[in-house]
């Protein structure tokens, strides 16, 4: 049995944070199991062909500390998927995704991504026979539609062929994706989302994980969608404000106060766990900003977030950076202000 269906079955809701190219990387999944240690975390996409001829240790390699992590597959080829996920397997993963949802240009010129949504008996196929060869649950990441598909007829019927090619579970972003005419960036943000039909798809398949993602900001959000949903994904709103993953446990708890995690961190304590994680990755050829640049967002909306930022932006980027940086960022956060502004919040 699978961890979705375990948590089908026990009504154990899950949030994750939602695979971003150029962000979701080894370094940044590190720090958010640091804030968590309940969340899903992504990885990249990763490309099939990337993993059969590329770099291997490099693409697919993680600390132990970042479970659970799910690898996210591009592709479109049977044969690559297939061989990608045999050669991910001795890497531990505990899900395998398949990208139905990235509407970039260069996604879809290798005919994968949201343009898949196009053929949706293609994708069962590709399903199908990636739950042949791997350990792991086999998920599907997709949109409501593309272009001018009708999503209240496109989404049931992609479902269903889902469900039937035993996926595990299914996230779905509420928003339609328009492979021309929109960047990435708009597609995130033009096409309406439509919450209403994705929870209506969620009441209808009662015995299958449905997930959701798109355009939710903060975990009060979250919560309301857990009403409904099996789980929920956020993506860019959990990476510019990290710290709202320091209140995912106790949301996951049924604590009503959904952001009041902040309060509880020991940020000294992750301070200094991430220093001895930069050393190392120091130590082994990498520079401090490949660690400090997803950690910019950490204090948003407390004193001393500007100077915070500033300094891990500016000084962290020089050559020959040291982890003392880290520290001088810390030592610009108010702290104690922190525990009393959201002690003031919870008793409001």
């Amino acid at each position: 049995m699978s961890f979705y269906q375990t948590a089908l079955t026990s009504g154990e809701k899950i949030f994750a944070v939602a695979p971003m190219i150029d962000w979701t990387d080894r370094h940044c999944r590190y720090l958010h199991r640091q804030l968590s240690s309940r969340a899903l975390l992504y990885t990249e996409m990763v490309v099939a062909d990337a993993i059969i001829h590329g770099p291997r240790d490099r693409l697919l390699s993680f600390s132990p500390a970042e479970h659970p992590v799910a690898l996210q597959l591009g592709g479109s080829d049977v044969g690559k998927l297939s061989e990608a996920i045999r050669i991910a397997s001795d890497y531990g993963y505990d899900e395998i995704n398949l990208n139905v949802g990235c509407p970039s240009d260069r996604v879809q010129s290798g005919t994968f991504g949201a343009c898949l949504m196009r053929d949706a008996g293609h994708v069962a196929d590709l399903v199908a026979a990636m739950k042949t060869v791997s350990t792991a649950p086999v998920t599907v990441k997709c949109r409501i539609g593309i272009d001018d598909q009708e999503p209240s007829d496109v989404l049931p019927d992609f479902l269903d062929r889902m469900i039937g090619a035993g996926a595990d579970a299914i996230w779905i972003h509420a928003r339609k994706a328009w492979l021309q005419g929109l960047s990435p960036k708009e597609n995130r943000e033009i096409p309406p989302l439509d919450y209403d039909l994705v929870h209506r798809m969620k009441r209808e398949n009662p015995n299958v994980f449905l997930g959701i993602n798109g355009g939710i900001s903060d975990l009060d959000q979250a919560k309301s969608h857990l009403a409904v949903m099996d789980g929920v994904m956020l993506g860019r709103a959990a990476y510019q404000n990290t710290g709202l993953l320091a209140g995912v446990d106790a949301m996951l708890e049924g604590s009503d106060c959904a952001e009041g995690g902040a309060s509880d961190t020991d940020w000294l304590a992750l301070r200094d766990t991430m220093i001895a994680y930069a050393e190392e990755v120091i130590a082994s050829g990498g520079r401090l900003h490949h660690v400090t640049r997803h950690m910019v967002g950490l204090f948003q909306g407390y004193a001393g977030a500007r100077r915070f930022r500033q300094i891990l932006s500016s000084e962290a980027t020089k050559p020959g950076a040291g982890t003392e940086i880290i520290s001088a960022a810390f030592a610009a956060i108010d702290l104690a202000g922190i525990r009393e502004r959201e002690a003031e919040r919870i008793a409001v």
